[in-house]
């Protein structure tokens, strides 16, 4: 555990030691804040609902994530240094899961800097907490999961460009599976296939504030597997 905790300080300083970190998040805040007041111009709707701001959160985390986990470990390879960290007296998931811990804890700082948005409307109307929460559950839920696909895929590449696209097209198919349905006309099975890995048809539940387990279970499942098959990469590079 201190290992893996030592790996998530280094690797969360070296994000905030860059100015990648800061723009990642200044461009994540100007960019959905312009979404909800400008484009969707809330207070035109005339309704006390924040919806529309975090229904967007899905499509964002598709470019957001792939810019924080491009680097997890894509640069270490180009670098040459992911040798050096597989001689360290520290297993490849305790590895893992610091590297996972640092992206995790940035998307967190992103995603707690949006509180300004509710507190700002709260005055206008009566909002409901419980929904509120809903949406922060479900915002952690995606970004758990995501950050986890991210640091497999960037594994898997040498180059940040690679893993940068790999991930965001991986992500762009999970979030809008349900739609393919819509777009394809499907039979009843590959539609039921496509709305169970969707991400933001599981989203929107958690967006109205309704908390239903095997919306956590499936996103709890797709963030272990990811991790998992991130330290068997790892292993697996480890052997040759």
């Amino acid at each position: 555990m201190r290992g893996c905790l030592a790996v998530a300080r280094k690797e969360l300083l070296g994000y905030f030691s860059s100015p990648v970190a800061y723009l990642v998040i200044v461009s994540f805040l100007v960019f959905t804040s312009v979404w909800f007041f400008v484009i969707h111009d809330f207070f035109a709707a005339d309704m006390a609902s924040l919806r529309s701001y975090y229904g967007i959160m899905p499509l964002v985390f598709v470019v957001l994530i792939p810019a924080i986990t491009m680097r997890m470990w894509a640069e270490e390879r180009a670098a040459g240094t992911d040798e050096i960290l597989l001689t360290l007296p520290v297993g490849e998931m305790s590895l893992v899961f610091g590297k996972y811990l640092s992206a995790l804890a940035l998307v967190l700082v992103a995603i707690s800097l949006t509180s300004f948005v509710p507190l700002s409307v709260r005055q206008l109307g009566e909002f409901e907490r419980g929904e509120i929460q809903g949406q922060y559950i479900g915002l952690i839920l995606l970004a758990c999961a995501g950050i986890a696909v991210g640091g497999l895929l960037s594994s898997l590449f040498r180059s940040q460009i690679s893993a940068f696209v790999a991930t965001a097209l991986i992500l762009l198919f999970f979030t809008l599976a349900a739609e393919l349905n819509a777009a394809l006309d499907l039979p009843p099975g590959p539609a039921a296939v496509l709305r169970y890995l969707s991400f933001d048809h599981r989203f929107r539940n958690l967006n109205r504030g309704v908390l239903d387990t095997r919306d956590l279970v499936y996103f709890a499942g797709i963030t272990a597997a990811a991790l998992y098959l991130t330290a068997g990469s790892l292993v697996a590079r480890k052997a040759r």
